[in-house]
Formats: structure tokens, C-alpha cells, sequence
């Protein structure tokens, strides 16, 4: 028989010589394919105020840039890959944090002024979330507030929803 976990459940016993899970240290950085390397690199900078830290040069070709936050967001690398960047167009692969709700709704007054179109911020299932922003390549750019509105306590049981998302019994939970 298939072992069967729960989620929320307590992991099964471990044996004595396993340390555990190992330390990890947060995200170091997310790499995208882009289609045009100059156009992705544009629209970071102008859009989120990202800056080039690192450029990837094979064979004497420009192949990607890793870029950096000046206040605090994650490290990006943008890989030219217009195959994969096709492929991968319309999907939410990560969500950047925003420390609360006035600064996701000032960077949604900045990119409706950029001219680009955006969900809007709504009250999502622990914070607050600004989604369908897309760069050039159509990936899903999401931003989620670090600071909540709602805190699960630990004992409570996984956020789920009728309709896959966690929004609705959250909220049925809290009220």
C-alpha cells in the first residue's frame, strides 16, 4: 500500500542518523527564456527598476543578464531562449513580495501610468495580490504583500477552496 500523507499531518518519525530537512536560504534567483534579450532587459528596468549585474556572453553572443533589485527584490536572470519563451508565455511561475498593501498599490499606480495592464490589487487568501501583469513574453508577473491580513493558525488545517483556490474557505474560516 502507497504511503499516504495528509496535508498539515506531522511527518512520519525520522530515524535517528537522518538531521532532518536541509537549511535552505530562500530563493537565490529566478531565471526567465526571453525572445529578445534588449526588450526583456528594457521593460525590468523601466517597469520594476531592475539593473544589470552580470552579462552572460558565450562565444562572443550575448545570451542573458542577470539582474538585480536596488531595493530588495528577488535576482532575476534572462536567458535568450525564444523557444522556451513561447512556451512558457501565460503561466504565474512566482509571485514577488511587497512589503504591504499602500506599497502594491503604489507599483500599481506606476504601472498603469508605464501603460500596462494589470488585475488591479485584491484582498487574496493571506495578503494582498496584484496578478496579470505580463511582460514582453507573456510570462505572468504576480505580486503578493509579504505583510497579512490573515494568519492561519498552526494547528488550523490547509487553506482550500470549492474552486482550487484557497480564497473562499479562507474567508469562510475568518468570518
Amino acid at each position: 500500500m502507497p504511503d499516504v500523507r495528509v496535508a498539515g499531518a506531522p511527518s512520519p518519525a525520522r530515524p535517528p542518523e537522518d538531521p532532518g530537512p536541509p537549511r535552505l536560504d530562500g530563493v537565490h534567483h529566478v531565471k526567465l527564456p526571453v525572445a529578445d534579450l534588449g526588450r526583456s532587459l528594457e521593460w525590468y528596468r523601466t517597469r520594476l527598476g531592475y539593473e544589470i549585474e552580470i552579462e552572460f556572453v558565450e562565444q562572443g553572443a550575448l545570451m542573458g543578464y542577470a539582474l538585480r533589485h536596488p531595493a530588495g527584490g528577488p535576482r532575476f536572470a534572462l536567458r535568450l531562449d525564444a523557444e522556451r519563451a513561447a512556451a512558457s508565455a501565460g503561466f504565474d511561475y512566482f509571485a514577488i513580495g511587497v512589503p504591504d498593501r499602500p506599497a502594491i498599490e503604489r507599483l500599481a499606480a506606476r504601472l498603469t501610468a508605464l501603460g500596462e495592464d494589470h488585475a488591479g490589487v485584491h484582498h487574496a487568501t493571506i495578503g494582498w495580490i496584484l496578478p496579470q501583469l505580463h511582460d514582453p513574453d507573456g510570462h505572468e508577473i504576480r505580486f503578493y504583500t509579504t505583510e497579512h491580513h490573515t494568519e492561519p493558525a498552526p494547528t488550523d488545517p490547509p487553506l482550500t477552496s470549492p474552486g482550487g483556490g484557497p480564497a473562499a474557505s479562507a474567508r469562510a474560516r475568518r468570518d
